[in-house]
């Protein structure tokens, strides 16, 4: 194990073994969850012609500028607009057309006069209107373009399809687009403790949590699940996994527990000496121990220690960004916020400290997800967590008010 480095050294090195993974051409709507690999381009003006932005009537402003209280004006109507027809009725002075939201505007007409202004209501405004108050040019009418053109950008390479950005691409005309293919990602629990999810638990074995919280993880970083197993403390059973995770397909295995320095740890029986996987210290707490390489070519390696607070750190660190990275996004790292201690707490001293952590965004406050202090066997403070705290190594302790770095998640 080589000599302790800084969070952003292992990071880099992570980072540095990356390789984006090929793309794809899907139809708009199955892209939820995506990275696009090319711009998506607008086909059409959005909005693609004028239209109104009201039910009302379309008119020539200059026919009812003199339009006030006690003071209507009447106009012909001479045509109907609902939602979906292409006319384009001619409008001479004094004359309008009603219309409804979302037609298009004749072209003759220049502003739009609500229904609220006017007398009488939708039964019986085909032949006549009477105008309440006057418009100004333009009021109510939402021009061609006015949000994008056709060939401008709609989302930019680097950035993920959601629903918002589905719906955006749909309404510029965008059918396809390009995107990367998800990582594939196999998960492996070492330890001859470990029982399954509903196993009885004896003295000696503990429930293997880390697996059901990657496999939760990893689909929130848009990745694949391929392969869930657990191996017991032994090495020839991390080299089989391994095997099987590349036969299916992984571009990331992560490995849970098995990287200290014990008599029994599994993964650096497997990979130690090899030079495909590198066993380090770095500087935080928890997530202390930590393992990476390459294997095959250019399957990430990931060896996190096996606490579960210690994997859900590592995770979000070192392989969330690296997932993200695979896909080709432009941002790898989560949000942050400066938000107010709530509470006093102590640090590790000499390593950063990643806290798990509850957050009151309408006060601006944070404390610890658990009382029972920053270890990272506390595996029931993660269902309190909505962040991780973030401590620098050279602060000793955290008082009421002080200030802290919070990691939303």
């Amino acid at each position: 194990m080589s000599g302790i480095r800084s969070v952003e050294e292992h990071l880099a090195r992570v980072l540095a073994a990356v390789r984006t993974l090929p793309t794809e051409v899907v139809p708009v709507g199955l892209s939820s969850g995506r990275t696009l690999a090319a711009p998506a381009v607008a086909t059409h003006d959005i909005p693609p012609f004028d239209n109104s932005a009201m039910d009302g009537f379309a008119v020539r402003a200059v026919d009812v500028a003199s339009a006030g209280p006690g003071h209507p004006v009447s106009l012909r109507v001479v045509a109907d607009l609902p939602a979906g027809v292409s006319d384009d009725p001619a409008l001479s002075a004094g004359e309008a057309a009603r219309i409804m939201t979302g037609s298009p505007t004749p072209t003759d007409a220049d502003a739009i006069v609500p229904f609220e202004n006017t007398t009488g209501g939708l039964a019986d405004s085909l032949e006549v209107v009477e105008v309440l108050e006057a418009p100004a040019p333009g009021a109510f009418i939402r021009r061609r373009g006015a949000d994008l053109r056709a060939g401008d950008v709609v989302i930019a390479a680097g950035e993920r399809m959601g629903p918002f950005q589905v719906a955006a691409a749909v309404a510029a005309g965008i059918d396809e687009v390009t995107v990367v293919r998800p990582p594939r990602v196999a998960i492996v629990s070492t330890g001859s403790e470990l029982t399954g999810p509903g196993e009885p638990v004896r003295r000696g074995l503990i429930p293997d949590s880390n697996g059901p919280l990657l496999a939760q993880l990893v689909p929130g970083a848009d990745a694949e699940v391929v392969m869930v197993a657990r191996v017991a403390d032994d090495g020839d059973a991390v080299a089989q996994a391994t095997a099987d995770a590349r036969a299916a397909g992984a571009d990331v295995i992560i490995f849970t527990g098995g990287v200290s320095a014990g008599a029994y740890e599994p993964v650096r029986a497997a990979f130690d000496g090899h030079g495909e996987v590198e066993f380090a210290k770095v500087s935080m707490q928890p997530g202390k121990p930590q393992a990476f390489g390459t294997v095959g070519d250019g399957c990430l390696v990931f060896g996190l220690p096996g606490n579960p607070v210690s994997v859900a750190v590592s995770f979000e660190v070192f392989v969330r960004p690296a997932l993200l990275a695979l896909q080709g996004r432009s941002v790898i790292q989560r949000a942050h916020m400066t938000m107010a201690a709530a509470e006093s707490w102590t640090t590790p001293p000499g390593r950063r400290q990643y806290l798990p952590a509850v957050v009151d965004l309408a006060a601006g406050t944070v404390r610890p997800a658990t009382a029972g202090g920053s270890g990272s066997h506390l595996a029931g403070g993660l269902a309190q967590a909505s962040a991780f705290a973030i401590i620098p190594a050279d602060v000793a302790s955290v008082a009421v008010g002080d200030a802290v770095d919070v990691m939303l998640v």
